[in-house]
C-alpha cells in the first residue's frame, strides 16, 4: 500500500476473524477466482461483490487465526482489498499476507475507526487520518515488510532483487 491521497472505504469487522471466513473449506477445491467469491460470506454476504479495489478492513484482535492456509489472505488481495488494520493478527496469516503483498497495520486504535467509513493512509505503518481530521497512531511496519508488500509479495521482490542483481553484473 503506498502511501496515498485517496479516502478509502472501511469494511468493520468483529474480534476473531478466522481464516475460514476469509477462505471458506468448502471451496478451497477451486482456484483463488472462486475462493474470493466466497470471502467473508459468512460475515458480510456482500462482502465480495461490493468491495473495491483500495478499500480497507478494520477489525478487532486475532485477524486471520486459524488454519495456515495462504488463500485466506489471498483472496483480499485477488478482490483488491489494501490493508487490513486491526490490533492483532494470527501469526501464519500474518506471515502470509505479507508475502502475497498485503499491508497490515497493527493498531491499538482501531476502536477509534468504529464510527467512520472512510480513511486516508497517510504513511503506511505510521497513522490514519480521519474525515474528521483526528489522527490515529499505527505501531511501525519494518520497511523489509513494507518493500515487499509493495512490491505484490515475497515472491515478485525477489524477482526484482534477482533482475537488479544481474543488472549490476551485466553493467
Amino acid at each position: 500500500m503506498s502511501t496515498t491521497q485517496q479516502w478509502q472505504k472501511i469494511w468493520h469487522l468483529g474480534d476473531d476473524v478466522d481464516t475460514d471466513a476469509l477462505a471458506p473449506g468448502a471451496y478451497m477445491q477451486h482456484g483463488i477466482e472462486v475462493i474470493a467469491q466466497h470471502c467473508l460470506e459468512n460475515l458480510i454476504p456482500e462482502f465480495a461483490a461490493q468491495v473495491r479495489r483500495g478499500d480497507v478492513i478494520v477489525a478487532g484482535n486475532n485477524f486471520g487465526i486459524g488454519s495456515s492456509r495462504e488463500q485466506a489472505a489471498a483472496a483480499l488481495v485477488h478482490l483488491g482489498v489494501a490493508a487490513v488494520i486491526a490490533p492483532s493478527y494470527g501469526g501464519l496469516f500474518f506471515r502470509n499476507a505479507y508475502n502475497l503483498g498485503l499491508t497490515l497495520l497493527t493498531c491499538q486504535g482501531v476502536q477509534q475507526l468504529r464510527n467512520e467509513d472512510r480513511l486516508r493512509v497517510v504513511s503506511p505503518g505510521i497513522f490514519l487520518s480521519l474525515p474528521s481530521g483526528e489522527r490515529v497512531d499505527c505501531e511501525p511496519v519494518p520497511d523489509f515488510l513494507l518493500q515487499m508488500a509493495q512490491a505484490g509479495g515475497l515472491i515478485a521482490k525477489l524477482k526484482q532483487r534477482l533482475a537488479r542483481d544481474a543488472e549490476k553484473t551485466n553493467a
